[in-house]
């Protein structure tokens, strides 16, 4: 049923075959070079006909390959189904998401990487603008497509040290939210004395706004891809790079204004969890057991974390000696690959030196560490990114901005213990 698409792969895998003959035998730089570009455009081409291939079994093994009468789809119509055709202009309606359709992704990536504004990606984004009226970059936008965001959102989650392990929520901004509503508690309740509705005071409510998160990609980064699956990697790497940096910086020390707002800087952290600590303190255990684990509350110990930059931790944790000068009694080595960051039993998360300052660098009375829950945190977002098209005239560069709006706050502050330098 797929004979059309197997030819393709068999033909571009002879050519691949040729062309390596080719380049055993060449001798000139430049025709080697030439070989080399169209062996590299081949290799993925074939990945993505593979993929093709292997969607459409999937789809015809699931029924999905059938009409709705029971009989079985025409080639031509699977063809076009994965944007591979014989020319047929017509689309088949295929996906209830519009953002995840063939015609939407391949728009979108002739949107980012030669500014193409085509009727694919005017339909679903701006359906009011017309092809026939002139139309700048500047005056479209994009929403990322929803394969592209799924494995941004996935990613986000491995990589993001400090993100991965906040809650996200999805929930109207400008709105008063009983912070009850998003940390339930529980108690026990008798035929007798039924449970009483928790009284919401006003200082049990929490308001996200709507703040943007820009990233910024240059133009010139993606111009060269030809390939619809490099081109969603690509860019997928360049984002989440940036928003990653973006994130964990915004939990810990965001502002508030604009941003959103960190945990280091909420005034909600109660004034006995916020310990100074001296040079000799922070290398003494004794000094960090009696200030700081001892005034932990119990419930918040289990699954918190302390936060600091890795100088901090090389330098004064990991390092700690007894009275005799012997290491502290720990297993930090040998359990699995790698070093494992531990301190007191209680995972040690490293961020960089600019989102917390280590002891040596950091002024008197800065963050030096934290010790939270991190899911007390809130983000609070459609995670839904759209692209613009922003011209930097000081460069005369065309870069891809990404705009997600976003928030977020501390839903319980009394576990957060802020450890500051003396």
């Amino acid at each position: 049923m797929f004979e059309k698409l197997k030819k393709m792969l068999e033909k571009k895998e002879e050519r691949k075959k040729d062309l390596k003959k080719k380049a055993e035998a060449c001798e000139a730089i430049e025709e080697l070079r030439g070989i080399n570009s169209e062996v590299d455009k081949l290799n993925d081409e074939i990945e993505e006909l593979r993929g093709l291939i292997a969607e459409a079994e999937k789809a015809e093994g699931s029924g999905e390959g059938e009409t709705r009468s029971g009989s079985p789809v025409g080639e031509s119509q699977v063809l076009a189904t994965y944007g591979v055709g014989s020319g047929e202009s017509k689309k088949e309606e295929r996906e209830e998401d519009p953002y995840n359709t063939i015609e939407y992704r391949k728009a979108f990536m002739s949107y980012i990487t030669r500014g193409q504004v085509t009727e694919d990606l005017l339909g679903v984004n701006q359906p009011e603008l017309r092809l026939d009226a002139y139309t700048g970059t500047t005056d479209v936008s994009a929403v990322i497509p929803t394969t592209i965001m799924n494995e941004l959102i996935e990613k986000l989650e491995e990589y993001g040290e400090i993100f991965r392990r906040v809650r996200k929520t999805n929930i109207q901004g400008g709105v008063d939210v009983p912070i009850l509503s998003l940390k339930p508690t529980a108690e026990w309740i008798t035929e007798a004395a039924p449970s009483d509705r928790k009284k919401v005071q006003s200082n049990t409510k929490v308001q996200f706004s709507y703040y943007g998160l820009e990233c910024k990609v240059a133009m010139s980064l993606l111009a060269s891809i030809t390939s619809l699956n490099m081109f969603e990697r690509e860019i997928t790497r360049l984002l989440v790079e940036a928003m990653v940096e973006a994130m964990d910086k915004a939990i810990i020390a965001g502002s508030g204004d604009g941003a959103p707002l960190g945990i280091t800087v909420d005034e909600r952290v109660p004034n006995g969890n916020i310990i100074t600590l001296t040079a000799d303190d922070v290398a003494r255990w004794d000094s960090w057991k009696k200030k700081v684990f001892a005034k932990i509350p119990l419930k918040y110990r289990a699954r918190g974390s302390f936060i600091m930059a890795s100088g901090t931790f090389e330098g004064y944790i990991d390092g700690m000696v007894d009275a005799n000068g012997q290491p502290i009694g720990r297993t930090n080595y040998g359990i699995t690959n790698g070093t494992q960051e531990r301190f007191g039993g209680r995972e040690v998360l490293l961020v960089e030196d600019d989102v917390i300052a280590p002891y040596d660098s950091a002024n008197s009375d800065d963050v030096i560490a934290v010790f939270c829950k991190l899911s007390d945190y809130c983000i609070n977002s459609n995670m839904q990114l759209t692209m613009f098209k922003w011209t930097d005239h000081d460069t005369n560069q065309i870069v891809d901005k990404a705009i997600l709006v976003a928030d977020g706050k501390l839903l319980d502050a009394s576990g957060v213990m802020i450890i500051k330098k003396a």
